[in-house]
Parts: structure tokens; sequence; C-alpha cells
């Protein structure tokens, strides 16, 4: 039951001065999804989103003023959703970023079902939710699950995935997390990666709040440098889509939730990543390396340097790739996985069916290109 729990619509501006609040609320959440968070919103509306009343922000709290649950939505009405009106999460889906709420673990499935109960009753919000990237297990997902039963909601999944994470058990060390990682190709990705330590001196830094705006510039110089640079889709050749992500990074960066690691040799930048980061919980949102290195695989030598280093803090994290569904999943150094699927929700299954016949038709063209180009890649189940 949701009673006890109240939900409010809040604006932009207001969401603006709750970071606190969200950050708390991260801290006591299974997988805070920080694409939710007031620093998200703000950098969405200085660019891709043009007008705020597109932007719907939901609030659940305890009555006390105990922040339980947040999911913000973006009102669309496209060729994907069947020209149909839709709420979407997140607001921006690129690089990969989750569609799930924020919830408390201890109030999980009363916040979600006080959500969707509120987008129910609210007479001007549309009944279709369009979830692109949704975790599809785990604590969060049942008791949206759970929230969807209640409400006689229709939850439909169209694509799923295997997204690659890290979630070391207690006790791991880097390298026994490593050995089961990698399983039998243990031994020759490590044999690649002391190649690479043996090519110069290797370090591996990482840049946080003033540092990370300097730190992004390595990344866009490496990207551009790359094959994303010759084909012109390095961010650096895109100047609105570079700015969008320098807003990103430099409001995330101010919260101190986003970090630039990079990994030096003889100290000089070969590979860098751009992670959201807190509290132990890490997105990955894009890497870039020196491509004429490609054969010491530096890509991956900064992640396995990345897993070293967080061993070394001896406090738990959680790592998220965030590779979409055409990405090959083997690729990674990072063991566990986390079943995604683009989602689409039909509060009280009412509504035109206009979206899931454009869901299904997207998924059906993607499939027939893999079978006439060759699969990508992906890990798609």
């Amino acid at each position: 039951m949701s009673e006890g729990i109240g939900v409010s619509r809040v604006s932009a501006a207001r969401y603006g001065e709750m970071a606190a609040a969200f950050a708390d609320l991260c801290l006591r959440a299974e997988a805070p999804n920080l694409h939710m968070a007031p620093a998200a919103i703000a950098a969405a509306l200085s660019g891709p989103v043009k007008q705020a009343d597109d932007i719907v922000i939901l609030c659940a709290d305890d009555g006390n003023g105990v922040l339980l649950g947040v999911w913000a939505f973006r009102r669309i009405r496209t060729p994907q959703t069947g020209f149909s009106a839709m709420l979407q999460a997140p607001l921006v889906p690129l690089y990969e970023v989750a569609s799930a709420p924020v919830l408390d673990r201890e109030a999980a499935a009363p916040a979600a079902l006080a959500l969707l109960r509120f987008i129910a009753e609210a007479a001007d919000l549309p009944k279709r939710l369009r979830l692109p990237l949704l975790p599809v297990e785990g604590a969060t997902f049942e008791a949206l699950a759970a929230g969807c039963a209640e409400t006689r909601s229709a939850l439909h999944r169209f694509e799923a995935w295997d997204r690659p994470m890290a979630i070391p058990m207690p006790g791991d060390t880097a390298e026994a997390y490593l050995r089961r990682a990698l399983g039998q190709g243990y031994k020759k990705r490590l044999q690649q990666h002391r190649m690479l330590e043996r090519a110069g001196q290797l370090r591996l830094t990482r840049h946080r709040r003033d540092e990370a705006a300097t730190a992004l510039d390595n990344f866009f110089a490496l990207e551009a440098a790359g094959w994303k640079g010759s084909n012109g889709t390095a961010l650096a050749k895109l100047p609105a889509d570079a700015a969008y992500f320098r807003e990103v990074i430099g409001r995330f960066a101010a919260a101190d939730m986003a970090r630039i690691d990079l990994l030096r040799l003889d100290n000089v930048p070969i590979a860098a990543g751009v992670l959201l980061d807190f509290a132990g919980q890490s997105h990955f949102l894009k890497i870039a390396y020196d491509e004429a290195l490609a054969r010491l695989s530096p890509g991956r030598g900064l992640a396995i340097e990345m897993l070293r280093a967080d061993f070394t803090t001896s406090q738990p994290f959680r790592l998220d790739s965030g590779a979409g569904d055409r990405v090959d999943a083997s690729a990674y150094p990072w063991g566990e996985r986390q079943a995604m699927a683009h989602a689409i929700i039909a509060i009280g299954s009412a509504g035109s069916p206009l979206p899931r016949l454009a869901a299904r038709g997207r998924m059906l063209l993607r499939q027939w290109r893999d079978r006439k180009l060759g699969s990508a890649g992906g890990a798609a189940r």
C-alpha cells in the first residue's frame, strides 16, 4: 500500500533546490540513477529540452519531508511513440543512461505504487511511459512491476540484453575479481596488460570537481584523434553535442557526482573514461583511447586499472558499464550482468496501441538489419 506517501509534481527550478535531498535519497537507494539528479535536469534545459513545461518531475515523500522516490520524465510525441503523447524517462536518453526511478530501498514498493497512482490520476498527464533503458531485475524493478499489477497497468518489453556490470563480492581482491570476470581469457588479457605496463610508466589519475574540466579536454582530444574524429562523430566535431556534454559534466562535477579517469603512459594520456560517480556507484558515459596503441588495448587497460584503484579503497563499489544493446559484453573486464530492456508501461492498460506497434516495428527492423548485415556484436537475448 502507498498510504502515508505523498507525491508532488515539482518544477525544474524547485527541483534544482533539492540537490541535497536527492543525494541523501541516493544513499538510501538500491541503485541510484544519477540521470534523475537535479544536475541532469538543469543540463537538459541548457540544450536538448527547449521547454521547461515539457519536463515532469515527480517526488514521493513520507509526509515529513523525507524524499522516498524521484522519477523525471519528458513529454514527447514522435514517430517512435506512434505520434501518441508519452512520458519518457530519462529526459535525454543519450549515452545509454537508465530509465528507472530512484527509490528508497526500504520503501521501494509503496513509493513506486504512489508514483504510478499519481500518473494514473493526473488529468493532464499521458498514461503511457516510454522507458528505453530499463533495468528489469532487482528491487527497483520488482517494486515497479508490483505497482503495475496493483494499478492494472501493462508493462511491455520489446528488446532485451545484458549489460556488463562490476559488482564485487565481499572479500574479493582485484586479481581474484579479474580471474573470475575474465575466465578463460584471464591469462591472455593480463599478458597484454603487462606489455602495456612494460611500454613505459603506467599511471591512473582521477579527476573530480575543478579538475574535471581540464581532464575532459584530454578525453575530447583522444576521441577526436581516432576513428570518430575521422568520420565526424567525435564530440569535438559536433559543437552542440559537445556543449551539452560539457554542461552535463560541469554540473555533475560541481556537485561532486562526476569523475574523469585518465590512464597515462609516461605522463601522456592514452585512455580516458568519463563517469557519473557518487557514493561508490559509478556509471560509464564515454571512453576514448589512443588508437595508435590499439594492439596493447589501452581501453581495457584503463578498465583494469580502474578496478584495481577501486579495490584499494576497501569500500563497496558498483560500476555500470553503460553498454548498449549493440555492444559485445565480452569486451569488458566486468563479470556481472544487468538484464535491460526497452519497455513501455500503459497505465491502467488504457490508451492507443500505436506506441507499442511503433516499438515492435523498431525491434523487427533492427532484427532484420542484423540478419541482413550481420550482428553488430550485441548481447541481445
